[in-house]
């Protein structure tokens, strides 16, 4: 994976954390109810690891398939499942798994953050970056033992990006949620904000169509 992978995987990261569907709005209102700055900072570990672990599933699926499948036919299958993912988010913007309170622990936070992650299709999105980095290695390698020394790098430099992914989303999730909790308040989504489920579906058609042709 090169510095240009990591730098994509950072900036998904990046939007993942300034989009309120990803958890930063549920922070926030966790410290409203709690009226207690901490309890925004608090919020945010559970759900990075709800969002980790969605990522992990497809790490885990593309690293796999890199070794076993052709990387033309993976490269299709994802360019398809983007581009298909991306249509149905544009139709159904608001299909995603609702939570009946916000009064949750830790536990459920982590849960409720990994079936939003998986909704909206976050893990997915990486799938691209990580099928380049997995063709390469499947090319490079004409045995078994090889393959499995590559899948072994393949894995930690994956851990590397999804690590680096999280933390971007992490950083730039707390500042949001700090300066919407001290100083801007949830208003500043009905004046200021725009539709950021459009972008996303957007960008999962962009990046199908570029998995597919380049």
């Amino acid at each position: 994976m090169d510095l240009w992978a990591l730098l994509v995987i950072a900036a998904l990261g990046a939007y993942h954390g300034l989009n309120p569907a990803m958890g930063w709005l549920f922070a926030v209102a966790l410290g409203m109810q709690d009226r207690d700055r901490r309890a925004v900072l608090r919020a945010l570990p559970p759900i990075a690891i709800g969002h980790e672990l969605s990522l992990v599933l497809v790490v885990a699926a593309v690293v796999g398939l890199g070794l076993v499948t052709d990387p033309s036919a993976l490269r299709m299958g994802a360019g398809i499942a983007l581009i298909a993912f991306g249509i149905f988010r544009f139709v159904k913007p608001r299909a995603h798994f609702r939570w009946t309170t916000m009064r949750v622990n830790r536990k459920e936070l982590a849960w409720w953050s990994f079936l939003m992650s998986s909704a909206h299709g976050a893990g997915l999105m990486v799938a691209p970056v990580l099928i380049g980095g997995t063709a390469a290695t499947a090319s490079a390698h004409d045995h078994a033992l090889d393959a499995a020394g590559g899948g072994g790098a393949e894995l930690l430099t994956g851990a590397l990006g999804l690590l680096l992914h999280v933390s971007a989303m992490v950083a730039v999730m707390a500042v949001v949620a700090l300066l919407v909790y001290d100083r801007f308040g949830v208003s500043v989504l009905r004046k200021t904000w725009i539709n950021l489920d459009g972008v996303w579906a957007g960008a999962f058609v962009v990046a199908g169509v570029l998995t597919l042709f380049t």
